[in-house]
């Protein structure tokens, strides 16, 4: 038996002949005068059959010898698969290559082209799959003869090429398929194939031909590079196993009957649980547009067959490695919008502990109305009011930097610690010592690097006087009964830097009377830093100015403060916490 497989090995080609053999054998057919084309053709078709059935006989060959070596029961099925295969490429040949029937062959000849690919194919694919087992199995001695096959394969559809696009080139223009060379994704690739490089992502593939060998072929490839692979024989049933197994990559067959790859591909892509897939359009055409026009419908990408094995293990493992990156990202989105509701609710949380900490209103000889409105990111407001003693009456709010629970939890800290009258050493009736009591209760180094202004006021009265001191806050405005007059507006401030910011920061108080009838406004920042419609600032100046002009037409009411801020706002959620106090004295 081996001085046999000798023997034929000696009569057959040695399948490590020039790569330019096919192209050699095609120019030579081709020096025929072309005048005489429609006459000679008869012949050029005899000389065609025979170029092509050539390499198909060293496939049928390198096979039978195989399998008389009694090989194990799986290479003896796909051998017989190959010897199958090159049988029935050997049927086509005769078939459409025939004198009697070529006319017609011509009038469809993307299909015949689609036809004798599909066999070549699968040797291709088998034979691939064999040499890779017998490298693992140590069987060294099958290999040449596999890789014989595999190159045979190889020539073949490069004369298929070579011979049948000039043959039929008048037909191939009436039909809109150019004969271009073979892209690269179809290159034949002779020699050994490349050692296998670490495992990449493993996936679920679902393979949609129509073609039972075809299918056989992915999915048993796939599944030796630990891919879970599914099948589906066309379009409908594809749907159905799409749905249910939910695969990362599809591998999408454009010819199918019924309900083709490029219509299945519209359909998915236009159902938001199949296009989570990425698919990878197949087919045997390589006209550019039905290429563009599968990638514009939403392929990830094209393959053109035949196509060897390292290309489609490269193929899949792209689009694997882009579906976990766009999965990476939907959960990472996932987990920030999750994040930010939480957030969200925290912030909504804490700044309704605020609201509770806030006094209620006061009617009487001191009457007070207040508006707070916390920004979406939550900030550091707080107010509040209280009677020291029966002759003095505290009132005060504050503005800590920042936004975020941190600001919130400093300004509730703040806030308790005067309203309950706790500075060690200071007398609340005191604003000043108030001042300087906070600055060493609440140094920023201490405080995350968080500091705050505040305006604190005290009215005694007895003798209707009001004692304040500010830290970096804005005045307060006291607005005159007015009687007769217009109303007058007075700023209430002193200078000093916010609290926290300076150990070393002196504080000083100032007093005002209090008339009856007049009005205190207290409020932060928040309440007048918006933007005109031109996009300029609003200043405090500004803010002060309509202030007066709103007094002189009706006493001052807190409603048309809120109203300035939802104008100059535009609607916008707050960029910081507004907070108004009006008291009426």
């Amino acid at each position: 038996m081996r001085r046999l497989r000798r023997q034929a090995r000696r009569a057959s080609p040695s399948s490590r002949e020039d790569p330019g053999t096919a192209q050699s054998i095609c120019e030579s057919r081709m020096s025929d005068d072309p005048s005489t084309s429609r006459r000679s053709e008869p012949s050029a078709l005899a000389r065609a059959r025979h170029d092509l059935r050539t390499p198909m006989n060293h496939v049928l060959g390198y096979a039978e010898m195989l399998l008389e070596e009694n090989p194990p029961e799986e290479f003896r099925s796909d051998l017989s698969k190959i010897l199958a295969s090159g049988r029935r490429l050997l049927e086509l040949i005769n078939l459409y290559l025939d004198e009697r029937t070529f006319e017609s062959s011509r009038a469809d000849l993307p299909r015949v082209f689609h036809d004798l690919r599909t066999p070549v194919n699968h040797i291709i694919g088998y034979s691939e799959i064999l040499q890779e087992r017998a490298e693992e199995c140590g069987n060294a001695e099958w290999i040449p003869d596999l890789r014989r096959i595999r190159e045979a394969a190889g020539t073949w559809l490069q004369l298929m090429e070579s011979l049948l696009v000039p043959l039929s080139e008048q037909s191939v223009a009436s039909v809109g398929m150019g004969a271009s060379s073979p892209p690269a994704s179809r290159a034949f690739h002779s020699g050994a194939l490349p050692s296998r490089t670490t495992r990449r992502l493993a996936g679920v593939v679902l393979v949609v031909d129509d073609n039972a060998g075809n299918r056989d072929l992915l999915v048993r490839r796939l599944r030796r590079e630990g891919h879970t692979a599914h099948e589906a024989a066309d379009g409908n049933r594809a749907l159905e196993v799409w749905r249910r197994e939910r695969p990362d990559v599809v591998l999408l067959d454009v010819q199918m009957p019924d309900l083709d790859g490029y219509t299945l591909l519209q359909q998915a892509m236009g159902d938001a649980e199949l296009r989570e897939a990425a698919v990878i359009m197949v087919s045997g055409f390589d006209r550019q547009e039905g290429i563009a026009r599968c990638i514009e419908a939403g392929a990830e990408d094209y393959l053109i067959k035949p196509f060897d094995a390292v290309l489609l293990r490269a193929r899949v493992a792209a689009c694997l490695e882009k579906k976990e990156l766009r999965d990476q990202e939907r959960r990472t989105h996932r987990a920030l919008v999750e994040s930010q509701a939480r957030l969200t609710a925290e912030l909504a949380e804490a700044a309704g502990y605020v609201r509770s900490l806030l006094p209620a209103p006061l009617s009487g000889a001191i009457s007070t109305e207040w508006v707070f409105r916390p920004s979406a990111q939550l900030g550091g407001d707080a107010f509040g009011y209280h009677w020291i003693d029966d002759e003095h009456f505290a009132l005060y709010l504050l503005d800590v930097c920042g936004h975020g629970i941190g600001a919130a939890l400093l300004s509730v800290s703040a806030l308790n610690l005067i309203r309950s009258e706790a500075l060690p050493g200071v007398d609340p009736r005191e604003p000043a010592a108030v001042m300087a009591g906070l600055n060493k209760a609440f140094p920023m180094e201490a405080q995350n690097q968080q500091y705050f202004t505040i305006w604190y006021g005290v009215f005694r009265s007895t003798d209707r006087e009001l004692r304040f001191a500010s830290a970096g806050h804005p005045p307060a405005f006291r607005i005159g009964a007015g009687g007769e007059r217009a109303p007058s507006i007075h700023d209430l401030r002193t200078p000093a830097p916010p609290i926290g910011c300076l150990p070393e920061a002196r504080f000083s108080q100032q007093s005002a009377p209090l008339g009856q009838g007049d009005t205190l406004l207290i409020f932060s920042d928040g309440a007048y830093e918006f933007q005109n419609a031109d996009g300029a600032p609003i200043t405090l100046a500004d803010y002060r100015q309509w202030l007066a002009r709103q007094v002189t037409v009706s006493p001052l009411r807190l409603g048309d403060c809120v109203r300035f801020a939802e104008t100059h706002s535009r609607g916008a959620d707050l960029e910081d916490d507004m907070s108004i106090l009006c008291v009426r004295f």
